[in-house]
């Protein structure tokens, strides 16, 4: 009976305090917990190259990563020759052949491959020294022949090929085209004729020019020894010539003077893809660089976000809309909105697109879509906190981007205290809703005469003709 009591009193005092809480009302969020953040170990050799170690004793492997951090290059009319030189790296050294290289690889289980100013290697610990010496002496005495340039060459122009008519790769190629110029990196793009036009000494005279220290940051992550890396290290790299990029001037691109339908006419086209851009330009060192991915989550950053909702689950327009912005310390980078969608509603989801944009724009965000948004890159970066290679990537962040020191320790902190006014300044400031560009490309006969058509605030919205190599054309005949 006494035991039946006090279960009634318990009952009755947690009905109490239940009866108390006002869940009409978000909890406030509590304070950011401390992140203890590890510093990697590190150290920068003679000839430029900064070394980053990450000591992880959990499991039995090692990662290694080499970024050369230059700034972007303009290929001009030899476009391809970095895509060149990336396949033709990692293809053996001098010192041992393609085949060899190879072989020994993946008898230790181990995997190696480059970009044309990176290389990643990974392996079981046991194996870390020879691995890092393949491909040390894979990355610093390249074996360029010009047998393996000619079958890279047409594996290039090859898949160019497939890409005539695919439009997604043709979307791509002109959306870029058009925000930045085909003078600028970012915007110009690879084709057959400026395959043709690279030799195998242009691939050489490009490694010599950019795949240097200078730049360089290495990151070896995993079951090692500090003491045991810096020797391997300078064992290796040591032979590296110190040696400086050079450098380009390039236009900085603008945004369209108002907003604009460029239309690109794809016959054989079976959808639409829309893409709605402008130029932003955003570090991750900005005060308002938070503010901004958070807008973007609300909008269009997955499944539970607005474009998604509206064009996916409301609309059944497409599978899925969404949104992303980038940053960029060396150019202007893109905010972009995006959809795949049957022919027939091309036009309205132009419509669609830009309401939402607008809407998030004009409208603060609600307290729900801002605390949904921010749960999700708290999970996330907790998560990203169980894995050694984060510590890694932060660091390296840190020192590529200008980040405080005390970035990420107080990144959560950062995180909670943006304000639904600070979204909807970073959407305004972001998110250019009068002067975008609408980039369709579709199929000209099916979704033209309503595209035409496509009014938005009141006002026409006209349309421009482009090729598929983004060249201003006349409006088809159909």
């Amino acid at each position: 009976m006494k035991r039946l009591f006090i279960t009634l009193v318990l009952g009755l005092i947690a009905f109490n305090v239940q009866a108390q809480i006002d869940r009409s009302k978000i909890p406030t969020p509590g304070p950011a917990p401390e992140i203890n953040l590890s510093e990697p170990l590190h150290y920068e050799m003679n000839n430029g190259l900064k070394v980053l170690v990450v000591e992880n004793h959990k499991l039995p492997r090692v990662s290694i990563q080499l970024l050369i951090d230059n700034p972007p290059v303009i290929e001009g009319d030899k476009a391809g020759v970095s895509s060149l030189t990336a396949a033709l790296l990692g293809q053996g050294s001098k010192s041992i052949p393609k085949d060899d290289f190879n072989e020994e690889v993946d008898f230790l289980g181990a995997r190696i491959s480059f970009g044309s100013q990176s290389a990643f290697a990974g392996s079981l610990s046991k194996y870390f020294p020879r691995i890092f010496e393949l491909m040390a002496d894979s990355a610093i005495n390249p074996n360029f022949t010009e047998e393996e340039f000619e079958k890279e060459k047409q594996k290039i122009l090859t898949s160019l090929k497939t890409e005539e008519k695919d439009v997604s790769a043709i979307s791509n190629r002109v959306s870029n085209a058009l925000a930045y110029g085909t003078s600028h990196p970012y915007g110009e793009f690879v084709t057959a004729e400026s395959v043709q036009n690279v030799t195998l000494q242009d691939v050489i005279r490009f490694y010599e020019d950019y795949f240097v220290p200078a730049n360089a940051y290495l990151v070896i992550i995993g079951d090692v020894d500090f003491e045991q890396v810096k020797g391997l290290v300078e064992e290796y790299f040591t032979p590296w010539t110190k040696a400086v990029p050079p450098s380009f001037q390039f236009s900085k691109p603008s945004n369209a003077q108002y907003t604009q339908i460029n239309f690109v006419d794809v016959p054989n086209a079976v959808q639409s893809e829309v893409v709605v851009e402008n130029l932003v330009d955003l570090k991750m060192k900005d005060e308002d660089y938070l503010a901004a991915i958070l807008a973007n989550k609300i909008l269009g950053g997955g499944a539970q976000a607005r474009l998604f909702l509206n064009l996916r689950e409301d609309k059944a327009y497409t599978y899925g809309s969404y949104s992303s912005i980038g940053n960029d310390k060396y150019a202007p980078s893109t905010f972009t909105a995006s959809a795949q969608v049957r022919n027939m509603v091309t036009d309205s989801t132009v419509v669609e697109i830009l309401k939402e944009i607008d809407k998030i724009v004009k409208t603060p965000v609600t307290d729900e879509e801002l605390k949904d948004a921010k749960a999700k890159y708290v999970g996330n970066f907790v998560l990203a906190l169980e894995r050694p290679e984060t510590i890694a990537r932060y660091a390296l962040n840190i020192e590529t981007e200008g980040l405080p020191k005390d970035y990420y320790k107080t990144y959560l902190e950062r995180l909670n205290a943006v304000t639904k006014e600070d979204v909807q300044k970073a959407a305004q400031k972001y998110m250019n809703i009068d002067s975008v560009r609408v980039v369709v490309t579709g199929k000209g006969s099916e979704v033209l005469e309503n595209l035409e058509k496509v009014t938005f605030n009141g006002k026409k919205i006209p349309v421009k003709f482009y090729d598929k190599f983004a060249k201003a054309t006349e409006k088809t005949s159909y």
